[in-house]
């Protein structure tokens, strides 16, 4: 993938998952620098870690317009929730939903580019998704989306798995990506829709 159009997914991605940061804050009555606080946590926190990881400068450190596409994610949902008189929480899973898709692909493609096996790249991949919205979840005593039941991290890795067959068959970067992407967001937006769950403890008895 050339470095703008990865920089460009990293940026939508940023931006969605500061919408749903802000989002559940307002839910939250959180007020002021709050939801800046709540935002910026959930926008920057997977990435953060996953860049620790491979030992490399944090993306939003390094480049601060990631920073820009936080506050100003922010500061649009803020005015709408202000000018739309029913702001539903479906607006939140559905930022969400977009923001674990891409985040899922750059958290895969940043692996890769340093060198990461395809193994760990998917790892990352889903620790990018998951780990800022864990933070913010936590800070809100809500029980963490990932800990719900619905598809979550298990929606991140079937993107992940399907980037690597598609990447294993020399099928270009591009389709790579599209394919990813949409199988995670499909499966993400049909746990919220048809409550989807994995179903590998249904059947069986609980541990005692």
């Amino acid at each position: 993938m050339s470095g703008e159009w990865f920089h460009l997914l990293n940026v939508i991605g940023v931006a969605f998952f500061a919408v749903s940061g802000t989002l559940l804050a307002h839910k939250k009555d959180v007020d002021g620098l709050g939801i800046v606080v709540l935002a910026s946590v959930t926008a920057l926190g997977g990435g953060t870690l996953r860049d620790i990881l491979l030992n490399q400068p944090v993306f939003w450190v390094a480049h601060a317009d990631y920073l820009y596409a936080t506050y100003a994610a922010v500061f649009v949902t803020v005015f709408l929730i202000r000018v739309v008189s029913k702001f539903s929480g479906y607006y939140f899973l559905l930022a969400d939903a977009f923001g674990l898709g891409l985040y899922n692909i750059v958290g895969i493609e940043k692996s890769l580019i340093n060198d990461a096996g395809m193994v760990v790249a998917i790892t990352l991949g889903t620790i990018t998704c998951i780990f800022g919205g864990l933070i913010r979840d936590v800070i809100c005593s809500e029980i963490p989306l990932v800990l719900r039941g619905g598809l979550y991290a298990t929606a991140c890795i079937a993107g992940g798995l399907v980037y690597a067959a598609l990447f294993l068959l020399d099928v270009s970067y591009g389709w790579c990506i599209i394919a990813s992407l949409a199988t995670t967001v499909f499966l993400r937006l049909g746990a919220i829709r048809w409550n989807w769950e994995p179903t590998i403890f249904k059947r069986g008895k609980k541990l005692d």
